[in-house]
């Protein structure tokens, strides 16, 4: 059967079941291709990063990108795919009564989470300089919207603090604090430095979702570190991405230069693999399934 109609989203209380049974690792999705593929190799949950969204249209990471553009493609993920998909909202696309529909439309569209950043407009990546916050009451204002918007009392509002850079340490803590206590289900301390910072952290504010992106602040820990911290969601938002492109750019270099894939066409997936991947057969075969159904309704 084919995934288009074989495919149940499990969202909001698969989520809340896996970090009920210890950490999840959610490895940042940006297509259905990518979603299919992060499920074969294991992965029990995805992540539609901001960055990752408008990467792939070749714009920063700066809130150029709009809520609709993030709900294409989050869809585009969930018609395909049976993972609990986190959606980085970034600020919630505004205000607190943007906020409200934010929370209405990412539910309604196939979401299990997503979270919410205390940063001024416009947002700059996490781990870049320059971050200027709004106040701890006007994002507390935010959760209190999201919390209220939800009707899915398993879909979770996830506040991200960007303080650490700003306010230091103790700022981030108190922040995450405020913000549990304004009815955030889970705390995302963004840029923590060191080690020691993601262990202080732990230590006093739980449940706990971690950033393993490369080339930032944050040192590389592995899941089970993290986990054995405290932390439940542990996310790669663009290793894959990162990877892709890498890649991508190898094979247009040497296509260019050579002019011919022929040296290089180890380096490609085969079109058997691909479409075993994306089950060919699979919709092949309910097509001719539905047609034989057809023929005899019409006799």
């Amino acid at each position: 059967m084919s995934r288009l109609k074989d495919n149940v989203n499990l969202g909001p209380k698969r989520l809340r079941e896996l970090i009920s049974n210890g950490y999840v690792i959610a490895p940042g999705v940006f297509n259905g291709i990518s979603a299919i593929l992060a499920e074969r190799a294991g992965f029990q949950a995805g992540y539609l990063s901001g960055s990752g969204v408008a990467g792939v249209m070749g714009l920063p990471d700066i809130s150029v990108t709009t809520m609709d553009e993030v709900v294409y493609d989050l869809r585009k993920i969930i018609s395909i795919s049976k993972m609990p998909i986190l959606v980085d909202v970034d600020t919630g696309f505004g205000e607190t009564i943007n906020v409200i529909r934010t929370v209405r439309t990412m539910e309604s569209s196939g979401a299990a989470a997503i979270h919410i950043e205390d940063q001024e407009l416009p947002k700059k990546c996490g781990h870049l300089p320059g971050k200027r916050l709004i106040s701890e009451e006007e994002m507390i204002k935010k959760i209190y919207a999201a919390v209220e918007a939800r009707k899915n009392p398993d879909f979770m509002i996830i506040a991200r603090t960007d303080a650490r850079a700003v306010e230091g340490l103790e700022g981030a803590i108190r922040r995450g604090k405020m913000y549990l206590e304004a009815g955030a289900d889970m705390i995302f301390p963004e840029a923590l430095e060191t080690k020691e910072e993601f262990e202080e952290y732990a230590r006093y504010v739980s449940p706990l979702l971690a950033n393993m992106t490369e080339f930032g602040k944050s040192p590389l820990l592995s899941a089970k570190e993290l986990g054995e911290m405290g932390y439940r969601i542990i996310i790669f938002p663009l290793t894959a991405f990162r990877a892709s492109l890498l890649a991508i750019e190898d094979i247009y270099t040497n296509l260019m230069v050579q002019e011919t894939q022929k040296n290089f066409i180890d380096k490609l997936m085969t079109r058997e693999k691909f479409y075993e991947i994306i089950g060919y057969k699979e919709y092949e075969n309910e097509d001719k399934e539905l047609s034989i159904k057809n023929v005899k309704l019409k006799k």
